[in-house]
């Protein structure tokens, strides 16, 4: 207990740094820009009308109100991958700081998925703009469109303490990673229905943390359905799985990050 209290104390201290973090992300990410911020919401909105052209046109998808179907699922799995990806070379990218001075290093990955997390309020910005222009029902429901994006937040942040530190020793996990994440968008149903799959296919699909949050999120935002028990369980057993597995690792090998950053 008193371990805890110690670690919140030392997280207090550092809270300004964290801010001036994701601060910095954002003056980074927007310098010499005309548009700035609003790329955030037109970026997702210029995505949605590409996908939909093909995919709903060409393709045929027979969903309802596509480009909502689309941007609920890539608002939830931009949340994840732009978290992770940034995470990634944090570690690496405060080693100066890190060698200088004594901060907890956590605090670099962290930014960046709280970076991710702000800018996730400018995706839903662009998502309610859609459902405005295509007449798209709105629901009481939506209302608490912020919880399962919690649960992504809290699973981006454990797996970004594993992919942090696991670039710190080894590099080619970046290029790994990048891979990956094309793959695991395409394991989600983002784009195409699930129902277009086999139940082998489906099933396999169910092991997937973002094919849960994704649902959850869609429910809330276009059926206007409460997420189940079963469902919030679910969503809560694959976030902190990963947050306590990140923590751990991170606090087992971050002594040896100066060595190697």
């Amino acid at each position: 207990m008193n371990q805890i209290t110690e670690r919140v104390t030392v997280f207090k201290q550092y809270r300004f740094l964290l801010y001036n973090l994701v601060v910095k992300e954002f003056k980074l990410k927007y310098r010499r820009s005309i548009l700035g911020i609003l790329w955030s919401i037109l970026n997702p909105l210029l995505m949605m009308l590409i996908i939909s052209a093909v995919f709903a046109n060409i393709f045929r998808f027979d969903i309802l109100d596509f480009p909502v179907y689309y941007l609920t699922g890539l608002l939830v799995f931009n949340l994840v991958s732009e978290s992770t990806n940034g995470a990634m070379m944090s570690v690496i990218g405060g080693g100066a700081l890190i060698k200088k001075v004594y901060i907890p290093k956590y605090i670099f990955p962290l930014s960046k998925c709280l970076f991710s997390a702000v800018n996730t309020i400018f995706f839903m910005l662009a998502l309610i703009g859609v459902m405005l222009i295509i007449g798209a029902p709105f629901y009481s429901t939506m209302l608490l469109f912020w919880i399962p994006l919690i649960y992504a937040l809290i699973f981006s942040i454990g797996l970004s303490l594993i992919l942090s530190t696991l670039v710190v020793f080894f590099r080619d996990v970046v290029h790994l990673y990048s891979v990956w994440i094309t793959a695991w968008m395409f394991l989600t149903p983002i784009i195409y229905p699930i129902e277009m799959l086999t139940e082998g296919m489906r099933n396999g699909i169910r092991i997937n943390p973002l094919y849960h949050f994704v649902g959850m999120f869609r429910d809330l935002v276009r059926q206007g359905e409460l997420p189940t028990l079963e469902a919030h369980l679910i969503c809560l057993g694959f976030a902190f799985s990963f947050l306590i597995v990140g923590l751990i690792v991170f606090k087992l090998k971050q002594g040896r990050f100066v060595l190697y950053i």
